[in-house]
């Protein structure tokens, strides 16, 4: 074998094993090295049905019998049931919200069942177990391509768990990385971490490590490896970022030349006082766009904290400075948003900014294009032509251009790009603003914001090439959000809270997780309220007296802008909506929100979903309401009622979660191992120390041709741009 052999030419493989493989990412030897086990069981580890113990974490093996589907009595969320029996006895085993199980096994089948001994007496019953299958018939997936290889003996100690796909199972890994292993392929894969390093940090060296992840003899020599795994992947993000890093200082942007009278004279026209933090973000800000060389620096703002007022004073500070060598025009600014509601809403928070410093401002959606002010009403906007608006944008005519992903279309151009504002959309990368910036050999700067909970640890591995400026204050007057987790008896009582909101002229949200009810063959299998079913209970049942409507993703723009504009103006109080109001919606007057199925939501977007709420001086209130009540369920929520802000809650997700369950890890592009490691701070800024050092001493890394080829190969996955 070698490792780049295909597993088709390595195993016999069915279809649905290559599909399943396909499926999983694998399709070469060294894939499948670099599958890991997520956990791990005792060889030998089985206990008998008749000696289990209530509160006990099992595994035993036996025949499945009497699988069935079936709603809980009580709170009728959908259960998958059935029994597990040895020669010694019998046991329940449930499945809650996974009523599939039912369909994916049958009655028969010899299992290995592994989970958590729940129930008291002689009512035990296994909680959500794992489900193996034993049966000896799989050995003749293990039969080699040439008949003179033999698959070696299963190793002793633990036995690994992976990662699974319908068709492909944790005994079929296990065989096959047996082979593997046996092949002798691992003489023919290279360690890219230098010795010395190894060294320095007590890990194992790449052939011991990939040997004891899939076959540990104990604990410890798992854990090891992972943290060996862990590191080398935080390390390889780090040396990418800091040569990021070091290109952009080697690379010419725009001076921005405004002065800290003009920048006061700015910031004083606010209807606020600014934030001794603001103020220093300001300050840190045109402070690099001074420099000459294009700042790239990520603004992390917990939600209502002011990140747009810092944003729209920096995009004044560029259109503040002319173009080189000209005494008319301005400098631009491109300032990029994840929705149209929220392009719009800055649009229009924009134009108050700059109210007593009139500039023409644009907007550009996939569904419009507007500008600011119009020739006929110089207070208002008006709709224009797309040819015309990027005719405007292409001569400089247009100072600040806002929109959507639509900014980076081919047909969108720029005269002077100074400034590029990206909102929530943090890798965006120098290829995209040099497409932004096409007419320019400078690099426009760029400030990305966030008022997504990041933990440090994250942070600092994947926005390595990034300055990170943190506004850790809220502005005066805003008052704590009170959140409660609502249990189904207690509904009625933040309701009562509800109505009293809406009685003093306050507006809601109500949250839910689906836009429809599902199809009814598939009731069982999601029980999420909906917005539309949602709405229409609201109205009959519970507040007949007042105005409501829905706003979710599958309506037309038109459609949601009516319903946004209706909910702004005060002509809806009750806005039921899925999460696309989680980013930026800004309605002071809505003090109230609700949040149905909330344990379907990660804390981070709980948190940005009840931002929605704190946008004004009023008293503010966030009622959770998940649909099952299990302990870790409602720890979780509970957290959302301790945290003092987005960023201390970051760090309770971290830490009761684990790095692997963080929402968004496809978007950060780091494997489950790798996230391991943000669980570990020192690890993080050993790694990113260390690549630091490195790129510094030998940035082509040209003295660790292992290392360099390494992270060419892995660059290109990474999707930096």
């Amino acid at each position: 074998m070698h490792p780049s052999t295909p597993l088709s030419e390595a195993f016999r493989l069915s279809a649905p094993h290559k599909a399943a493989l396909h499926k999983l990412g694998i399709g070469t030897v060294r894939d499948l090295l670099f599958h890991f086990p997520f956990r791990y069981d005792e060889a030998g580890g089985e206990t008998t049905i008749a000696g289990l113990t209530a509160g006990a974490d099992a595994s035993v093996v036996g025949t499945l019998e009497k699988l069935e589907t079936r709603k809980s009595w009580r709170r009728k969320i959908p259960v998958a049931e059935g029994f597990i029996a040895d020669s010694t006895g019998k046991i329940k085993a449930m499945w809650f919200n996974q009523p599939y199980i039912a369909k994916m096994w049958t009655d028969g089948t010899l299992v290995r069942a592994s989970g958590k001994v729940s129930g008291s007496g002689k009512k035990l019953y296994l909680a959500n177990p794992h489900l193996e299958r034993v049966s000896g018939t799989d050995a003749g997936l293990f039969e080699a391509a040439a008949p003179a290889e033999r698959a070696p003996a299963a190793p002793t100690g633990f036995f690994a768990v992976y990662p699974e796909s319908s068709g492909v199972t944790s005994l079929w890994f296990r065989h096959a990385v047996a082979r593997a292993l046996a092949s002798g392929v691992l003489d023919q894969i290279e360690d890219p971490l230098p010795p010395d390093l190894l060294k320095r940090y007590h890990l194992p060296s790449l052939r011991t490590s990939l040997v004891v992840i899939h076959t540990p003899h104990h604990p410890k020599d798992a854990a090891a490896a992972r943290k060996r795994f862990a590191f080398e992947e935080v390390f390889f993000i780090q040396l990418a970022r800091q040569r990021e890093r070091l290109a952009h200082r080697r690379e010419k942007s725009f001076s921005i030349e405004a002065t800290s009278r003009d920048i006061d004279s700015f910031t004083a026209a606010f209807p606020f006082k600014e934030t001794r933090a603001q103020k220093r973000a300001i300050g840190s800000i045109v402070a690099d766009m001074r420099a000459g060389h294009p700042m790239s620096r990520l603004l992390e703002g917990d939600v209502g904290s002011g990140k747009t007022a810092v944003a729209a004073t920096a995009a004044y500070a560029v259109v503040r400075t002319r173009p080189q060598g000209q005494t008319f025009g301005t400098l631009q600014v491109a300032y990029m948003a994840p929705t149209e509601i929220l392009a719009k809403q800055h649009f229009e928070s924009f134009i108050k900014y700059f109210e007593t410093h009139p500039i023409n401002i644009g907007l550009i959606t996939g569904s419009g294009c507007y500008k600011f002010p119009s020739k006929i009403a110089r207070d208002k906007a008006t709709t224009i032509s797309r040819s015309q608006l990027l005719k405007w944008v292409e001569n400089g005519e247009i100072p600040i251009l806002i929109g959507t992903h639509a900014l980076i279309e081919r047909e969108v151009r720029f005269k002077h790009l100074a400034l590029v504002v990206i909102d929530e959309q943090h890798r965006f990368g120098t290829n995209q603003r040099r497409k932004l910036a096409r007419k320019e050999e400078r690099l426009p700067h760029l400030l990305s914001m966030t008022a997504t909970p990041i933990p440090r640890t994250l942070a600092l591995t994947v926005y390595g090439d990034l300055d990170l400026t943190v506004l850790d204050e809220m502005p005066a007057g805003r008052k704590p959000i009170i959140t409660e987790v609502v249990s189904p008896e207690a509904r009625g009582a933040a309701y009562a809270k509800m109505r009293a909101e809406l009685k003093a002229g306050r507006q809601a949200y109500v949250i839910c997780p689906r836009i429809d009810e599902p199809d009814p063959e598939k009731a069982l299998a999601v029980m999420a309220k909906s917005v539309k079913e949602e709405a229409k209970r609201l109205k009959k049942d519970v507040f007949p007296e007042y105005e409501i409507d829905i706003l979710h993703s599958k309506m037309k723009p038109a459609e949601k802008d009516r319903a946004m504009k209706k909910f702004s103006e005060g002509e809806t109080a009750i806005l039921v909506a899925t999460s696309v109001v989680e980013v930026g919606v800004n309605v002071p007057n809505a003090t109230i929100i609700f949040i149905e199925g909330a344990e379907r939501f990660g804390l981070a977007q709980l948190h940005q979903l009840r931002g929605r709420v704190v946008r004004s001086s009023h008293q503010a209130y966030c009622f959770v309401c998940p649909e099952t009540r299990g302990e870790r369920t409602l720890a979780r929520l509970k957290a959302l009622t301790t945290a003092k802000n987005g960023f201390e809650l970051a760090e309770m997700d971290l830490l009761q979660r684990g790095a692997g369950e963080l929402s968004g890890r496809k978007q950060w592009g780091i494997s489950d191992v790798g996230m391991e490691a943000l669980e570990n701070l020192k690890l993080v800024e050993a790694a990113r120390s260390e690549a630091l050092a490195l790129v510094e001493e030998d940035e082509t890394l040209a003295g660790y041709p292992a290392l360099a080829s390494e992270l060419e190969s892995r660059t290109r996955g990474f999707h930096f741009e």
